[in-house]
């Protein structure tokens, strides 16, 4: 197995994560076709790489199918659990950094040019 694809080891997986995935996760309708792993490693990759959920790898399945879920496991709040699970255990040192526009300033001239597009066409012009 290439360690790109699947960062985490199965062993790991089973014995730390999925009991706290299968806690949380409700079972409605046929059994999932993408395991809860390859869901897991398929975020993780999303989150590594930076790439969009479309040119994810056929390796994992299909893209909405691993989107979907990451998403409702999303907005269960199951990431959350997962990283304070590894945090308190201390698998993980976990430091969280927010920023916005309130904390990190640019230059003067990074908004644009004052007057929008009609000052800078006139500004090309003479």
């Amino acid at each position: 197995m290439d360690k790109r694809l699947y960062p985490v080891t199965k062993d790991f997986f089973h014995s730390t994560l999925l009991p706290i995935i299968e806690s949380s996760y409700v079972w409605k309708g046929r059994p999932p076709k993408i395991s809860h792993y390859q869901i897991f490693c398929a975020a993780m990759y999303v989150l590594r790489t930076g790439i969009s959920w479309r040119d994810l790898p056929s390796c994992y399945g299909h893209w909405n199918h691993v989107y979907q879920r990451v998403k409702r496991l999303s907005d269960r709040g199951v990431w959350w659990k997962i990283l304070m699970t590894l945090q308190k255990d201390k698998s993980i040192n976990l430091r969280v950094v927010m920023s916005d526009s309130t904390t990190i300033k640019y230059h003067r001239h990074g908004g644009g040019l004052k007057g929008g597009f009609k000052a800078e066409e006139e500004a090309s012009a003479g």
